[in-house]
């Protein structure tokens, strides 16, 4: 919002320095962006007036003009620009002057004629291309006729004036309007402010309900207000308006919309005209957009409407705009227009933003109705506008305005007490210094002893509980006079949760056995988002995603990883181990909000460790990366878990994936990644875990004790089963725990056989027990008793064949 101080000064007195009163916003209000004048950089830059121009002899383009700059002797200058005229005043930089961009202008030669200085464009001064009148965007500016030759430009055009750009947030829409901010700053410098009200004169004969009927749904617009203004000659703004446009970073257009625009800016109220005979059947209402309707908007496109969604304003053709965002080109005012039929409106904030998101549509007029308005003088407004547009335009008024819908403002009472104020504030202020502040801000307020009841007014709509009144007792008392004080308390130490502890020491683990942390988004798209999950679960989806590839939040991890591993494979990193631990969303049907689920999960493809000139590659394969899962498992307590064939999982490859379990509780699985997987990524093969954090967090863990090394000999026996094909080893090495005996230490799997000596359904499998004692030697006898009841054990669960 680029605020004028001498638009400000017609509502509130501040004979203060520009860059004082920029500051003083900011410690108080808003950020101020930056405080400038069009002026500035700018030297000798005047009026002249153009007495008569001749062609260049040596050029088909430039003129020989003689110009009179109030100097004794007229100038001659060199112009090209073509809609120079002879009898106007135009803008001149004299010869030794500081045009935009610190450019110096010289007396000089033009194929042979000498021309002492420039007639300038208003770009060639400073002005933005978006803001100079269509009209001389390709050319020079005309001043009006009474500029006086020789003057400077600078207050003609408004430049001499400072603006000062404030960055309004979302909390404080009641300063995108020069009577918002008015009022404001007249609350911090404690100024009275006296702003205009304007006085209807309806001079048409005939009645605004005679030639329009106007309906509306109060749902999605509360207040929706029609004038009618007759026989408006559409020409271009004084120049008193355009300035106020210009300098607000609005470029100027007639006076109908030069007029809407002004009101929007200094009341803050989006207005929108419509060519009263352009309306279809003279009957506009105010609704949802049908299924398959579409709108050809002010800017010549051609939009697919939302069927209930998007507000329009409809005529019996259809839709003629798009509530609160963009008129419709066919009901658009134009060169023809001689009757304007003029709304004024309060609109559903929540549609507005989503049609303007949709359409990518923002404007002023969508910011204002999206973060609200002033609803206490949208009818005000829109007399005033009908009133500039009538007098600029010639115009009538008709009698009456058209009242579709009108939602009374409310104030709003807050209630707090001088305690709480000066408690959370950490000053001492007073009764009257409070009510003071709350007079000064334009509240009405009683005072019972040292509590507030305080009357908001609509202008303010942003302020409903008390810790608003807080906030607006702090900004006008001046942060800077607030008490710095160290705040007292208690001191504890700090330290991690179990959960935290356990988080930690799963990643320094993982980073151990060689994996490298990665960090991904959270979101992702549906298709991903399904693929690997460890539990049914409904999409969480985003209404609003920033990109088709972030639409929904992640119930895996592994996508993210393959994504990662897939970014390094592309740019010939092809050795990756990855991990990474975060949280996945799982959600039921019939709830709104998601389970976040702590998991963590790994991926790995290429060489685990490279080859080198002793030492042959180890490249990665289902149990390196089995290897690792159990090591996290047994570091961090959970000695009981169990692998077991999975073939659930499409994303996995079949036959080449395990799904882990503790007890019977299933908390994650194993395996290499489908190839049908592997070649959408453009990988190579890889294999990946994903375990649930949270279930290992919260599950029982066995101590980790330490014992010392004993010092007695153990004891080995070998011996090879003929088992079933369908015998897992898993399922053998269980057993020999299980049954083993106490003195049992370890069981290694060393060979495996499938060959001419075995039958078809058959293998070996040969293993190595180690028994061990730690108070004794232990003798053959109590060996051979627990090895040979492990056999028998085999035998009957398995059909083992001892070889």
């Amino acid at each position: 919002m680029k605020v004028s101080t001498k638009w400000l000064q017609d509502y509130v007195d501040l004979k203060i320095d520009p860059a004082q009163l920029a500051e003083k916003i900011e410690r108080t209000a808003v950020e101020v962006d930056e405080e400038y004048r069009l002026a500035d950089g700018l030297k000798k830059i005047v009026v002249g007036y153009v007495q008569s121009k001749k062609p260049h002899p040596d050029s088909d383009h430039l003129n020989i003009c003689q110009v009179d700059v109030g100097q004794e002797k007229s100038l001659q200058i060199i112009c090209g620009a073509p809609n120079l005229e002879a009898d106007r005043k135009v803008i001149v930089a004299l010869p030794g002057s500081r045009i935009a961009g610190n450019v110096k202008i010289k007396r000089s030669k033009m194929r042979g004629e000498v021309s002492e200085g420039m007639i300038c464009s208003l770009q060639e001064i400073g002005f933005a291309e978006s803001v100079v009148p269509k009209e001389f965007a390709n050319g020079i500016y005309f001043l009006p006729n009474n500029a006086q030759p020789g003057d400077s430009v600078y207050s003609y055009l408004g430049m001499d004036e400072a603006i000062i750009d404030l960055d309004v947030t979302p909390n404080r829409a009641d300063m995108l309007s020069m009577r918002g901010t008015a009022t404001e700053l007249a609350a911090i410098y404690d100024k009275p402010v006296h702003f205009s009200h304007p006085q209807v004169t309806e001079t048409a004969a005939e009645k605004t309900s005679d030639l329009l009927q106007v309906t509306a749904d109060s749902t999605l617009a509360p207040t929706y207000l029609i004038r009618i203004i007759k026989n408006v000659t559409l020409k271009a703004s004084p120049l008193w308006l355009q300035k106020r446009l210009w300098n607000a970073g609005v470029r100027p257009i007639n006076n109908v919309v030069d007029v809407t625009n002004y009101i929007l800016l200094d009341y803050g109220q989006p207005l929108h005209s419509f060519d009263y005979d352009q309306i279809a059947g003279k009957h506009l209402n105010v609704r949802l957009a049908h299924d398959g309707e579409t709108l050809q908007t002010l800017d010549e496109q051609e939009r697919q409407l939302r069927p209930g969604k998007d507000i329009v304003i409809a005529d019996q053709q259809g839709a003629a705009a798009l509530a609160g965002t963009m008129g419709g080109l066919r009901t658009a005012v134009s060169d023809q227009t001689t009757t304007i039929a003029l709304e004024s409106a309060v609109f559903d904030a929540t549609r507005i933003r989503q049609t303007a998101r949709r359409h990518k549509l923002h404007s002023e007029a969508s910011t204002r109705f999206e973060r609200g308005i002033n609803q206490k003088t949208v009818a005000e407004a829109l007399d005033a506008a009908a009133m500039l547009i009538a007098e600029l335009g010639d115009g009538q008024l008709t009698k009456g305005i058209l009242k579709a819908a009108l939602a009374e403002p409310q104030d709003v009472t807050v209630k707090i007490s001088l305690d709480k104020i000066n408690q959370v504030l950490g000053t001492n202020l007073s009764v009257a210094a409070v009510e003071d502040i709350f007079q000064r801000l334009g509240f009405q307020v009683t005072v019972a002893a040292t509590d507030f009841t305080v009357v908001i007014p609509p202008s303010r709509w942003d302020i409903s509980i008390p810790a608003d009144l807080i906030e607006e007792v702090a900004r006008i008392y001046g942060y800077d006079n607030l008490p710095a004080t160290l705040p007292t308390s208690v001191l504890t130490p700090g330290h991690y949760t179990y959960q935290q502890r356990v988080i930690r020491q799963t990643r320094q683990l993982l980073e151990s056995a060689g994996l490298d942390q990665a960090i991904s988004y959270g979101l992702t798209n549906n298709k991903k988002a399904q693929r690997f999950m460890m539990e049914p679960s409904a999409a969480t989806k985003l209404s609003f995603p920033m990109s088709s590839d972030r639409t929904t939040a992640r119930m895996n991890l592994i996508s993210g990883l393959l994504d990662d591993v897939a970014y390094n494979v592309a740019r010939k990193v092809e050795n990756v181990a990855l991990y990474e631990e975060g949280r996945v969303f799982y959600r039921q049907a019939d709830q709104v909000r998601p389970r976040e689920v702590e998991h963590v999960a790994g991926a790995l493809t290429g060489e685990f460790t490279p080859s080198n000139w002793h030492e042959p590659s180890n490249g990665i394969d289902f149990f390196t990366t089995k290897g690792i899962v159990e090591f996290l498992l047994k570091s961090l307590g959970i000695s009981q878990a169990r692998f077991v064939r999975g073939d659930s999982h499409e994303e996995m490859h079949p036959g080449r994936t395990a799904d882990i379990y503790l007890g019977e509780q299933f908390i994650g699985f194993v395996g290499e990644v489908h190839p049908a997987i592997c070649q959408e990524y453009r990988i190579k093969r890889t294999y990946v875990f994903e375990l649930d954090l949270q279930q290992i967090i919260e599950a029982p863990k066995q101590a980790e004790l330490y014992h010392p090394i004993s010092k007695y000999p153990a004891i080995t026996r070998d011996v090879a089963l003929a088992v079933d094909q369908t015998i897992e080893n898993a399922a053998i090495i269980n057993c020999f725990y299980d049954h083993g005996g106490k003195y049992l230490r370890s069981v290694q799997l060393f060979d495996v056989y499938q060959g001419k000596k075995m039958p078809a359904n058959k293998k070996s499998l040969a293993y190595k027990l180690t028994y061990q004692a730690q108070d004794a030697t232990l003798a053959d006898e109590q060996v051979n008793q627990d090895f040979e009841r492990v056999l028998g054990r085999l035998e009957a669960e398995f059909g083992a064949v001892v070889r």
